[in-house]
């Protein structure tokens, strides 16, 4: 999200636990499971604090990264055990992009007692914005303000939601390359979290699906012009008669569509087969 904007987040019903239990062997053996239970990650990590490890796999260094920052916020971070078996278990499939960093972060913290918004900063970086939605069970304004992270719950009074479908692109899209283009392109940084921050009231506001969709459009439009981006409705589906609104690293994972149930059969038509009704997805 935009620095210092206020960005609207609804956590889903989909996320991520993690699993830490006593073992003699020593170190950490670390096992990543998929939502089918297959084990798409697996490795051990011979010293319970790793500085580096033999390997050049990105996901071994990337935790690497976590766990040395998750020791140096809280010393006493398995301080009084010889060794642990961590397993992760993901309830959505991967490439679904709904916050799998975000959500491991977010655990890790809870397991090592450090604040997780300041091992985010320190390790993956990021807004915090899906740290927020993974610790909250309803939906939230984000802002953060001078690495200050600030959460506002709230209530949405949407009647309309029975016309609200989220489509998967058929891809993931790499949040980081979003953050650093969001940083590239974003010169009129006072002004457009302004401008973010009133299509934002004006979206939360809204009592009909008509209001809806034309603040999702100027917000669309909006993104576009900041970003330096086409709109995917634009570039993907421009003969839909409904509304299409970017989600998250804006191009990629998710997009949020308005219809009717026997409106998403043009998106079949396209290819892109997940289809998750907004009651489906949202807690």
């Amino acid at each position: 999200m935009m620095d210092g904007a206020t960005g609207l987040a609804i956590p889903t019903k989909y996320g991520q636990s993690l699993t830490v239990r006593p073992s003699n062997k020593g170190g950490i053996q670390w096992k990543s499971l998929d939502h089918r239970g297959n084990v798409w990650f697996e490795f051990d990590f011979p010293s319970l604090h790793p500085d580096k490890t033999n390997t050049s796999n990105p996901i071994a260094l990337k935790l690497v990264e976590i766990l040395r920052t998750s020791a140096t916020l809280n010393p006493l971070f398995l301080a009084k055990t010889i060794g642990v078996a961590v397993s992760t278990h993901l309830d959505f499939p991967r490439d679904w992009g709904l916050g799998t960093s975000s959500t491991l972060i977010n655990n890790i913290a809870q397991w090592a007692e450090v604040d997780a918004f300041e091992l985010l900063r320190k390790s993956f970086g990021g807004s915090g914005y899906d740290i927020a939605a993974a610790q909250n069970d309803g939906p939230i304004l984000y802002t953060l303000e001078d690495r200050k992270p600030k959460v506002e719950t709230i209530a949405l009074h949407w009647n309309f939601t029975n016309s609200l479908f989220f489509i998967h692109l058929n891809k993931k899209q790499d949040s980081k390359k979003g953050i650093a283009l969001n940083d590239a392109r974003n010169k009129n940084k006072d002004s457009d979290s302004k401008m973010m921050q009133i299509l934002n009231e004006n979206l939360i506001k809204a009592s009909s699906l008509e209001t809806f969709e034309t603040v999702l459009s100027q917000h669309e439009i909006a993104i576009s012009t900041i970003m330096g981006l086409q709109p995917i409705k634009e570039r993907l589906f421009p003969d839909y008669n409904g509304m299409i609104k970017s989600l998250g690293a804006w191009g990629g994972d998710f997009v949020l569509a308005t219809g009717t149930a026997e409106q998403m059969d043009y998106f079949r038509r396209k290819g892109y087969a997940t289809i998750i009704p907004f009651a489906e997805m949202i807690k």
